[in-house]
């Protein structure tokens, strides 16, 4: 049975084209690019060549590029980074309760070493209540982190007003785009970020390969010790096919952004419009216009998520309830929590993050088989006999 692949915002496919850019570096130029021969040079070409490149996609300048081994990573390198370098300005970290946990794990952990995190709620939605983030800004502030745009519900933060209070107060703004780039054009230096964090596999690029921007000027303390790479930021042996992959699919995802965009958008939009027509009491979670174009998250009341996930997966289809990231919790997603769904409603819903190479027989065969999944557990559901039997229409 042939995979239909609707999980787009877990990992997506790698493209041939970024693969056959990434061949030679593993085959014929495997030189390291810390070695000063011809074969380590042409590995340090490659280097610079993709970091321009990934500069060039975000408005940002090559050298504040630094290459991780994914956003994780990342996030970490940004948050702990500065936090550590800044300690004695102050301990304090504002973010969101909804980030992901490569972020919010990171702030627990600075929690245990005398750091005092700030969470900040959002509406309905999943958009930061601004006048919350204000009232939390304290003279030891040093951080604000908060997401670009939601991997779970599709939500896009007003990222220039956060930077904007940010830098009124003097205070440093990373944001995680890990789940931006590519989807929305992003422009560090009008935005005013002063971080960013991305992953080279959010956008057709391979897997184990990341980078952080982070703005001149600014300090992080660095986190991996060894050798001098990344201009001493980050040791370690680079990752050259993945840099290379990672600087060529972020620069095949702008080239042909706006196709790429309004395909997402269209075959979204169908899918939610059919689910709202087809299936009865659903909820679409997360905010209808400032969304990621490929994001739709729908809660079906009286079902389990799981229950939805291996009924789909027998049908061929890969979906997600949440992030990936936390695929082995069985507790509901805290981002649904966080907008205010109560358990049992959280429980049941799927999230599908549409990508370039899905079509819209693939979304009408989704629905099809949604309608009859839905169904099918509602009628086993207790909690929905009785809501009928309730006289419930």
């Amino acid at each position: 049975m042939k995979s239909i692949y609707f999980d787009n915002a877990a990992t997506t496919r790698l493209d041939e084209n970024v693969l056959k850019e990434m061949m030679p570096y593993l085959t014929e130029n495997y030189g390291n690019a810390s070695s000063i021969y011809k074969l380590g040079r042409e590995s340090r070409k490659a280097v610079d060549e993709a970091r321009a490149r990934i500069a060039a996609a975000i408005n940002a300048k090559p050298e504040e590029i630094y290459f991780t081994a994914g956003g994780s990573e990342a996030d970490n390198m940004a948050i702990r980074g500065i936090a550590y370098a800044y300690a004695k300005k102050g301990r304090h970290i504002i973010t969101s309760q909804i980030e992901h946990p490569a972020v919010l794990e990171t702030c627990r952990q600075l929690e245990k070493e005398k750091f005092e995190v700030s969470y900040i709620g959002v509406d309905e939605n999943g958009i930061l209540k601004l006048d919350e983030l204000k009232a939390a800004i304290r003279e030891d502030t040093t951080l604000i982190t908060v997401m670009f745009a939601n991997n779970e519900i599709g939500t896009i933060q007003p990222i220039e007003e956060i930077a904007k209070i940010a830098h009124e107060h003097g205070i440093y703004f990373h944001t995680d785009a890990v789940q931006a780039i590519g989807s929305i054009r992003i422009d560090v230096d009008a935005m005013g970020i002063d971080a960013l964090s991305m992953s080279g596999h959010k956008f057709y690029g391979p897997k184990g390969i990341g980078a952080l921007y982070l703005k001149s000027g600014i300090r992080v303390q660095k986190l991996i010790n060894g050798g001098h790479q990344e201009r001493n930021k980050r040791a370690g042996t680079e990752n050259v096919p993945g840099i290379v992959g990672m600087g060529k699919a972020i620069e095949m995802a702008y080239e042909n952004f706006d196709e790429h965009v309004e395909h997402m958008r269209t075959l979204r939009n169908h899918y939610i419009e059919e689910v709202q027509k087809r299936i009865p009491y659903i909820r679409v979670n997360g905010d209808l216009e400032r969304r990621l174009p490929g994001n739709a998250n729908i809660s079906f009341r009286f079902i389990e998520g799981e229950g939805m996930l291996l009924r789909l997966d027998l049908a061929g289809i890969c979906a997600s309830s949440g992030s990936a990231c936390t695929s082995g919790s069985l507790d509901p997603s805290h981002v649904l929590l966080a907008i205010g769904l109560p358990h049992e409603i959280a429980h049941g819903s799927l999230r599908i993050q549409i990508g370039k190479y899905n079509t819209l027989e693939e979304v009408d065969y989704l629905v099809d088989n949604l309608e009859k999944i839905v169904k099918g557990l509602r009628d086993m559901s207790p909690l929905y006999d009785t809501f009928i039997k309730e006289g419930n229409k």
